[in-house]
């Protein structure tokens, strides 16, 4: 094996033997790809990042992926660029001595449904789609005729039948269209773009259809940590299969991320101000073979000041595939998704922009002064506090001082979680929340954004957030894949401006509303508009300050 530094060879006596001998990876160096501990070496036989002999045996023995059966693949194959439309509909990829890959089919069985089977399956569903030659929805994993490995590693990964939103969008996907979907959050929508990228990219690699060393899909994100937990999933997904990562973020070491593309990968993953960086300071990157570009979270994406950031990696690709995701669906988002997609499928699941139904929703009216007061009584109820628990707060200081409070007042373990940390405090608040260490976690909206927090079944909102979508984001991460979690809510009137977007959304849940909140005078749209138009007036006085 090789130093993953770049440094000389080493024989396999002088590299660690076992993985527990390996310390942990610090900030910018290489993890390892089976223990994710420091990736010291090279493994020479698939060119992964390991850190032991022990982690480069668990490597070797899954490197050798089953070619796909109804292609002959004993004839030599001649590396050609793939086309950027490559198996999207009507179009196969030809090698020059005639072999091709054909347009994706699915499982006879789904040809053989009817039109009514199919509307009748859709509507038990609830999962609603508009525009042309709709694909058929699948019925289970099976039904894709994904790669043997593939469909394997899905089966040990714990997917047993595919979810509402992946019958349709995967279908979609694999064919080649263009989506835009909403669903709930913790619904599968991340297995539902990655499982076609993994397949698409996996096949072109086995059949010699672009160079090696140019990635083939990318996959764009708003925060850190849902770009690691996506990279995460991917590994498992794509385990033993000719498919490389490489995480593009903030807070870690730029060279190393690309050294780790031109090394070669199939998917870069990466918030899009990194990823513009990346390219403005090297272009050296080709993206020429850059197929299919999905964007999760898209709606937060552009709340956050990246709309023009991702125009720019868009305008880098050659008509890429685009599959764009989301919880919630605003106006101003199927507007952008206009511009970016071609012939597209809308695939909505359950109610657009409405809250998980499987997320119980408790609305108290506490006053700022009495909050922390409220939140102290709710961890020490052996009732109402059932861990582990994400506060969402609005500040980052405001996360670290409601933390040590928690520690001081109540004597439960918390930690806080925003964007001022480290990356490295950032990972390891998260593992020791997702392994139980920390049983309470202070966050801000950098978790209100489709991370999969397996184990957290509540939620508390201390501070509302500024619109009603990223609040539907907060109370998702109580639940999953429509497992039973609740939501507890503080409102005051620092929320006024949003109090009727507020009640309806929880009149049209069912849940109880506090009287202050049914009768405050902020209700009333006038109030509301008032409101706005003045909070507007003072936005623009700013910027005529800052001038």
């Amino acid at each position: 094996m090789a130093n993953s530094g770049g440094g000389d060879q080493k024989s396999d006596q002088a590299v660690k033997e076992k993985s527990e001998h390996q310390r942990q990876a610090e900030p910018g160096e290489p993890v390892c790809a089976v223990c994710g501990r420091y990736g010291e070496y090279i493994c020479d036989a698939t060119d992964d990042d390991v850190c032991s002999l022990e982690c480069k045996a668990v490597i070797v023995a899954r490197s050798n992926p089953a070619p796909p059966p109804t292609h002959d693949t004993s004839k030599p194959k001649t590396k050609v660029v793939v086309p950027t439309e490559f198996l999207r509909d009507e179009c196969v990829v030809v090698t020059d001595q005639g072999n091709k890959l054909p347009e994706w089919m699915p499982d006879e069985s789904i040809a053989r449904l009817s039109q009514k089977q199919v509307d009748a399956l859709l509507q038990g569903i609830e999962v609603s789609v508009k525009g042309d030659d709709i694909p058929r929805p699948i019925l289970q994993f099976s039904d894709c005729n994904f790669l043997p490995k593939l469909q394997e590693n899905l089966e040990a990964a714990g997917y047993d039948t595919p979810t509402p939103v992946q019958m349709q969008a995967i279908p979609a996907a694999l064919r080649g269209r263009d989506v835009l979907v909403s669903a709930e959050t913790g619904s599968g929508k991340t297995g539902s773009f990655l499982l076609p990228i993994i397949m698409r990219c996996s096949l072109v690699r086995i059949h010699g259809l672009s160079e090696r060393d140019r990635p083939l899909a990318m996959v764009l994100a708003p925060t850190r940590e849902l770009c690691a937990q996506v990279e995460e999933q991917a590994k498992v997904l794509a385990s033993g299969l000719p498919f490389k990562t490489a995480l593009v973020v903030g807070g870690d070491a730029m060279p190393q991320q690309l050294h780790r593309i031109k090394q070669g990968v199939e998917l870069i993953i990466g918030t899009p101000g990194r990823l513009i960086d990346l390219l403005s300071k090297h272009d050296c990157l080709n993206l020429q073979d850059v197929c299919v570009l999905a964007l999760d979270e898209v709606d937060c994406m552009l709340e956050s000041g990246f709309r023009d950031q991702v125009l720019q990696i868009v305008q880098a690709l050659s008509t890429p595939q685009i599959l764009m995701y989301s919880a919630t669906i605003p106006p101003s988002i199927e507007r952008f998704s206009s511009s970016l997609l071609k012939n597209p499928l809308l695939v909505s699941v359950g109610t657009p922009s409405q809250p998980n139904r499987a997320v119980q929703q408790t609305v108290l009216w506490i006053e700022s002064k009495k909050k922390k007061k409220k939140l102290f009584e709710i961890l020490k109820s052996r009732v109402h506090y059932r861990p582990p628990v994400v506060v969402f707060v609005s500040s980052r200081v405001g996360s670290d001082l409601l933390a040590e409070a928690i520690r001081s007042v109540t004597g439960i373990k918390a930690m806080s979680l925003h964007g001022e940390k480290s990356m490295k405090d950032r990972r390891e608040a998260m593992t020791s929340f997702l392994t139980g260490e920390i049983p309470v976690i202070v966050a801000t909206g950098v978790l209100g954004r489709g991370l999969d927090l397996l184990r957290v079944t509540q939620v508390i909102v201390f501070d509302f957030p500024s619109s009603i979508q990223e609040y539907i984001h907060m109370i998702g991460r109580a639940s999953r894949l429509g497992n039973p979690g609740s939501a507890m809510v503080f409102v005051d009137n620092e929320s006024k401006a949003l109090f009727k977007e507020l009640v309806t959304l929880l009149r049209t849940s069912g849940t109880v509303i506090p009287h202050e909140l049914l009768n405050s005078p902020y209700l009333h749209s006038t109030y509301a508009l008032a409101y706005n138009k003045k909070k507007r007036r003072r936005k623009q006085n700013l910027d005529i300050d800052s001038d």
